[in-house]
This record gives structure tokens, C-alpha cells and sequence, in this order.
């Protein structure tokens, strides 16, 4: 082949990878750390609504933007593009805010990260959230819903945990265990995170059927907002559903987490070697999907 046809060939092949008809880019990315490679994309794909893979190894085909502002609703965070999902956890954000509104001191909901705009794994701060079914919203209640980009940025939510989460604090209202609640007993939702004091609280108040109560699970952290999760939709085979919580309320559960924070095992004589650590997730490690997501217009 002579000088021009090669110069020929490798302009024509750039053309097509730079149009997304081939996969060149994004093969040769894949070592890249694939937060960076989703992280770098300002809008979801040109594609039907789908999500791939596991919360916390997957992408978002076709995710959808939630409004910044809503009738019952804000999202911040702004800067971070995190106000993404598939369309069925927009719908649920909006559904639960109307619900959060019908309650004292509460005008709303304040709504903390969701997902990319095509999901993956993020930047900072999440290993899940990565297919658009996850959302935390904050515990902080939304009385003022005309809160610029600017203040979004700058206030903060409020802590609800005592004694590093055994208990709740006085910022806990039973406004918070009826938006819980709400939240928990929609049929979308697959479990609901909130640090262990709160879920203990909750099942001494809860004098109905308690049922629902088995979806709030007790995790580490989520003591300024927490974190819904949704099943996978219906018919979308490419998702992955984490497994369903235990039988049961789950209270002796979170009665055992908080036993633990009051009282922590000491450490043994000889602690184990730390693993060696995981780099971060690149493309190869997701669905091969998640391939054409990130070419995708």
C-alpha cells in the first residue's frame, strides 16, 4: 500500500470512529477507569430507556433528566449532573415529593444524586447508582423551593443520627418515618438504606402492618439522607436485581447493628492482611452494552 492510500485508509477510519460506526475509541479505552470515560458525558444516550448490568457495575441507555426544579421538588448539587435515571425513578421522585408535601414543615423533597446521565460508574462518592434506579434524598425538609443554583451548591443536609447512629436525634420528626414509609411501600422499590438508629425508631413508632418496615434496611453512612433503591423495571431483561431483603421486618436486625455500635467487638490479636486493592471498574469489567451507551449520540 502506497503513502497516500494509507493516509487515505487512517482518515477514513477516524472518521467512522469519531461518527460512532466503529468501536475503535472506545476498545481502545479499555483500560481507561470507566468513571472517566461516563463521568465525561453531559447527556444520556439517543436510545430506548434501558438499564444495563447491576447497580453497582452497569450503564444507563436513554437515561432521562429530572427537572431542576419541580412543583414539589429541587435536585441539587447542580454541578455534578447527577440528576439522571431511567424514566420509572423520575416518576417515582416525583411521586414521593407530592407525598413528602402533604406533610408538616415539608414543602417537598430536596433530591440528592441519582445517576449520570449515562449512569456507569461516577466520578466520586458512589459505587452504586450506576444504572438509574437510585436516588438519595435528603433529610433536610424542603421549605423553600425557589433555592437558586448558587445556595443548591452551598447548603447542606442535616444529620438525624445520635451516638454515631445508634439513635436519632431531635431532627427526627415522624414526618421522616412517614416519607420513609411512603417511599418503602411503593411496589417500584426494591429496598430503602438509612442508618441503623433510624430503622430501630421506626419499628417502636410503627403501630400499623409492618410489612413495609422489611425494605428499610440499616446501612453505614446515610444519616443526612437516604437511599432509595428500585427494582428493575419490567421486561428489562439486560438488569440485574439485587437479591430481595430477608423474611421478615428486619428490626432485630437493626436492633443488632445498633448493639454493635454501642458495643464493638475488640479487634483480634492479629489482624488479617488487607486484601489487596481493586483498581477501579474499566469498560471490560460492565455489559457489553454499555459499549454502545457511551457511542451513542
Amino acid at each position: 500500500m502506497n503513502i497516500k492510500k494509507l493516509i487515505q485508509r487512517v482518515v477514513l477510519v477516524g472518521a467512522l470512529a469519531l461518527s460512532g460506526a466503529v468501536n475503535g475509541p472506545i476498545s481502545a479505552q479499555a483500560d481507561t477507569p470507566a468513571k472517566q470515560l461516563f463521568g465525561s458525558k453531559r447527556s444520556g444516550s439517543s436510545q430506548k430507556p434501558a438499564p444495563f448490568g447491576s447497580y453497582a457495575k452497569g450503564c444507563l441507555a436513554g437515561g432521562e433528566q429530572l427537572a431542576q426544579t419541580g412543583p414539589t421538588w429541587q435536585a441539587m448539587r447542580l454541578s455534578r449532573n447527577r440528576n439522571w435515571g431511567h424514566p420509572e425513578l423520575i416518576d417515582f421522585v416525583k411521586d414521593l415529593s407530592r407525598k413528602a408535601a402533604r406533610q408538616p414543615g415539608w414543602n417537598g423533597l430536596y433530591v440528592g444524586d441519582m445517576s449520570q446521565p449515562r449512569g456507569g460508574p461516577m466520578l466520586s462518592g458512589h459505587r452504586s447508582h450506576q444504572i438509574g434506579l437510585d436516588v438519595d434524598i435528603w433529610m433536610l425538609p424542603a421549605k423553600k423551593l425557589n433555592l437558586s443554583v448558587g445556595a443548591r451548591e452551598s447548603i447542606s443536609s442535616i444529620s438525624m443520627r445520635r451516638a454515631k447512629g445508634a439513635f436519632v436525634n431531635s431532627s427526627w420528626t415522624r414526618a421522616h418515618h412517614e416519607i420513609l414509609k411512603a417511599a418503602a411501600k411503593d411496589k417500584r422499590v426494591a429496598r430503602i438504606f438509612v442508618f441503623p438508629g433510624a430503622k430501630v425508631q421506626m419499628c417502636k413508632d410503627e403501630k400499623g402492618n409492618r410489612k413495609w418496615l422489611r425494605k428499610i434496611r440499616p446501612w453505614y453512612g446515610h444519616h443526612y439522607h437516604f437511599h432509595v433503591r428500585l427494582k428493575c423495571p419490567k421486561g428489562m431483561r439486560g438488569c440485574v436485581d439485587q437479591a430481595p431483603p430477608p423474611p421478615g421486618d428486619g428490626c432485630q436486625d437493626a436492633v443488632n447493628w445498633v448493639n454493635d455500635i454501642l458495643h464493638p467487638k475488640p479487634p483480634p490479636p492479629t489482624p488479617p492482611k488487607p486484601s489487596k486493592p481493586r483498581g477501579p471498574l474499566t469498560l471490560s469489567d460492565l455489559p457489553n452494552q454499555c459499549r454502545s451507551v457511551l457511542s451513542s449520540r
